[in-house]
């Protein structure tokens, strides 16, 4: 047994390294190799098992895993929601913590984030507002992350009102912070504030990032604010030195791609220094059959399908 035990601090290291690699071949061996040496019973090695199978997408074996675990910490449970979480099974998610208040588990500061993720998602506006008291309560009232999960989930459900009553009472904010109300009031259709809360964050010293300018972005293009998007594009790299990415090429060319503009957001494309993907080209093509642009059409199939388009 001794000899067994001097085996897993190497075995958790070589699981860790599947963890944060994602690397499910790696894992499926290393597990392998753990059963044959008689240590993956090992709580800690069931743990790292666990997380590692929830990280590489596997949420089957994770939950096998989980159900014969003895020992099922506040760590196992929040990666398990977070697991569901990010693939959207925001129910699946939900269940677990439900699961974790059940059995008398204590939340931490990384759990609540996830759930009110999850409450967003379908959207459960009723379960969020209940979430919100599971913060104040468990004293996470000034914890940046628990505050910005909320603003997205009272965003998310369309309480606008919540989310600003949020957002105001923080005592610090970050970019996720303006990005997630800005992110709110955009997809609820109030341009303005979107535009107004850009330019308090910079006077108030926060430095936007690409998530605040797609966030910008996307806002112009469903508000059908061409030059302004333009403007705020060009300012990207103008003004903060930030060079697009794909997300936002991918947002111009809908926005021109809206209007009608097509054979500007061709040449956006072709002049751009980041190398285009299919979801870029489908969204030029997309606009082309909407507008009529046969030829910029047929040069789009010709450079993603290589064929024209019947």
């Amino acid at each position: 047994m001794p000899a067994k035990r001097g085996l897993i601090p190497l075995y958790a290291t070589l699981l860790d390294a599947c963890f944060s690699k994602k690397n499910l071949q790696n894992l499926k061996q290393v597990h392998s190799q753990t059963v044959i040496l008689g240590i993956s019973r090992h709580d800690f090695i069931r743990t790292k098992l666990i997380a590692s199978y929830a990280s590489c997408a596997q949420l089957h074996q994770a939950s096998v895993l989980f159900s014969f675990t003895t020992r099922q910490s506040t760590f196992l449970f929040n990666t398990l929601i977070r697991a569901y979480a990010s693939l959207s099974l925001f129910s699946h998610s939900l269940f677990v913590f439900r699961q974790m208040l059940g059995s008398g588990k204590p939340i931490d500061r990384n759990t609540l984030p996830v759930v009110l993720k999850s409450c967003a998602g379908l959207p459960g506006l009723r379960l969020g507002r209940q979430v919100h008291g599971a913060v104040l309560v468990n004293g996470f009232a000034l914890d940046l992350a628990n505050l910005n999960a909320l603003i997205s989930m009272y965003a998310k459900c369309g309480d606008l009102i919540n989310a600003r009553k949020v957002f105001d009472g923080m005592l610090v904010r970050n970019e996720i912070s303006w990005s997630a109300m800005m992110a709110g009031y955009g997809m609820n259709g109030v341009f303005g504030e979107v535009f107004g809360l850009f330019d308090t964050m910079v006077e108030a010293g926060t430095r936007p990032d690409g998530v605040t300018f797609t966030v910008v972005l996307t806002a112009c293009s469903h508000g059908g604010l061409i030059e302004k998007g333009k403007e705020y594009f060009e300012m990207m790299e103008r003004s903060f030195g930030l060079r697009p990415g794909l997300e936002h090429y991918t947002t111009m060319v809908d926005m021109l791609g809206r209007v009608g503009q097509v054979d500007q957001a061709e040449k956006l494309i072709l002049e751009m220094e980041v190398e285009p993907d299919e979801a870029l080209w489908g969204a030029l093509l997309g606009a082309c059959r909407i507008h009529g642009k046969v030829e910029v059409a047929e040069r789009v199939a010709e450079q993603v399908y290589g064929k024209r388009p019947t």
